[in-house]
C-alpha cells in the first residue's frame, strides 16, 4: 500500500510540474536574453483558453495545442514590441498582460458560450491522452525539452548569442548580433512554451477551461527559474519540487487533523506551494547570478 502511495505521489508530482517546466523553460529564454518574463502567467492563460476553445470546436486535441501555442506566441510578441520596440518597463507590461489575460477570457467565452466562468466541457475522447493512466504525452514532451534546451542554450552558436545579449548587449552588438532581434525570438520562444504549459492545464489535466485556472503558476515557475539560476538541467528539480509539494497538499487534505481531532482547514493546505515561493524569492533572488543586462533596455548607439 505504501509503494502505491509512492508510486501515486511520484506520478502526481510529474503531473503537476509539467505545465512548471514548460512555463519555466519559456522564462529562461526571455530572461537569458535580458528581458523579464512578469507575463508568464498571463501567457499561461492564453494557452489554456485558446487549447480549450480550439480542442471543442476542432475536436483534435494536438490541433487545440497548437492553436495554444501559436495564441502564446502572438500574445509574447504583443509584449515584446511593448518592452523591446517602446521600451516599456518589463515588469509594468507583464503585469498588464497578465491582469488582460485574468478578464479576456471571460468576456470572450461569456459572449460566445454563455458563460463567462468556463469554456463547454471537451468530450474525454479529445483530450491529450496518459499512458498507463499516469503520464501524458504532454509530460513527456516536458522531460525531452530539458537536454533539448540544454543543447541550444550551451551548444549551438543561438545559445552563444543568447547569452551574451542577456549579459552584455553592447558587446553583442559590436560583434555583429542584432540584439533586439534575438531578444524578439526569446520572448516569442517564452510565449509558445508558458502556453505550453497552459494548453497541459486545460486539456490536459482538465477538459475544459475555468477561470484562473492557471491559479499563480506562472509565478510559480518564474520562482523555480530563479531557484535554479537560469539553468535548464536545475530548472527540472526546481519544477519538480514544487510539483512534489502542491502533490503533497492534495494528499494530505483530511489526513492531518488539529490537536481538537478536527480536520485542517483545506485554504490553509492549499496555500503551501504558494508561501515556498515566497520563500524561494525571499531566499535566493538575492543569491542568485541574474544575467547581467536582465531588465535593461537596448538601444543602439548612432
Amino acid at each position: 500500500m505504501s509503494e502505491l502511495l509512492t508510486l501515486s505521489l511520484i506520478f502526481s508530482a510529474i503531473r503537476l510540474a509539467t505545465p512548471l517546466i514548460f512555463t519555466a523553460l519559456g522564462g529562461l529564454f526571455s530572461e537569458r536574453s535580458g528581458v523579464i518574463n512578469i507575463a508568464l502567467e498571463g501567457l499561461m492563460l492564453v494557452g489554456a483558453f485558446t487549447a480549450a476553445v480550439a480542442t471543442f470546436e476542432l475536436s483534435n486535441p494536438y490541433l487545440g495545442f497548437l492553436c495554444g501555442l501559436f495564441a502564446g506566441a502572438v500574445t509574447a510578441f504583443v509584449y515584446a514590441v511593448a518592452v523591446i520596440e517602446f521600451e516599456a518597463n518589463q515588469v509594468v507590461a507583464g503585469t498588464a498582460i497578465n491582469f488582460l489575460m485574468l478578464g479576456l477570457p471571460q468576456l470572450i467565452s461569456g459572449a460566445v458560450y454563455d458563460s463567462s466562468g468556463s469554456t463547454p466541457q471537451i468530450d474525454k475522447a479529445y483530450l491529450i491522452p496518459d499512458y498507463f493512466n499516469s503520464i501524458s504525452l504532454a509530460s513527456i514532451l516536458a522531460f525531452l525539452l530539458i537536454p533539448i534546451v540544454w543543447y541550444v542554450v550551451y551548444k549551438t552558436p543561438f545559445g552563444l548569442r543568447l547569452r551574451a545579449v542577456g549579459e552584455n548587449p553592447s558587446a553583442a552588438d559590436a560583434a555583429g548580433i542584432n540584439v533586439n532581434r534575438l531578444r524578439y525570438t526569446a520572448v516569442i520562444l517564452s510565449g509558445v512554451l508558458a502556453a505550453a504549459g497552459g494548453a497541459y492545464l486545460s486539456i490536459g489535466q482538465s477538459s475544459l477551461f475555468t477561470r484562473g485556472m492557471s491559479a499563480g503558476r506562472g509565478f510559480i515557475a518564474l520562482a523555480a527559474l530563479i531557484l535554479a539560476k537560469w539553468k535548464p538541467v536545475p530548472v527540472l528539480f526546481a519544477c519538480l519540487f514544487f510539483g512534489l509539494m502542491e502533490a503533497l497538499t492534495i494528499q494530505i487534505q483530511g489526513a492531518i487533523k488539529l490537536p481538537s481531532g478536527e480536520d485542517i482547514p483545506v485554504q490553509f493546505i492549499q496555500i503551501i506551494p504558494y508561501v515556498l515561493t515566497i520563500i524561494v524569492l525571499a531566499g535566493f533572488i538575492g543569491k542568485s547570478l541574474a544575467p547581467k543586462a536582465l531588465g535593461i533596455p537596448y538601444k543602439k548607439e548612432k
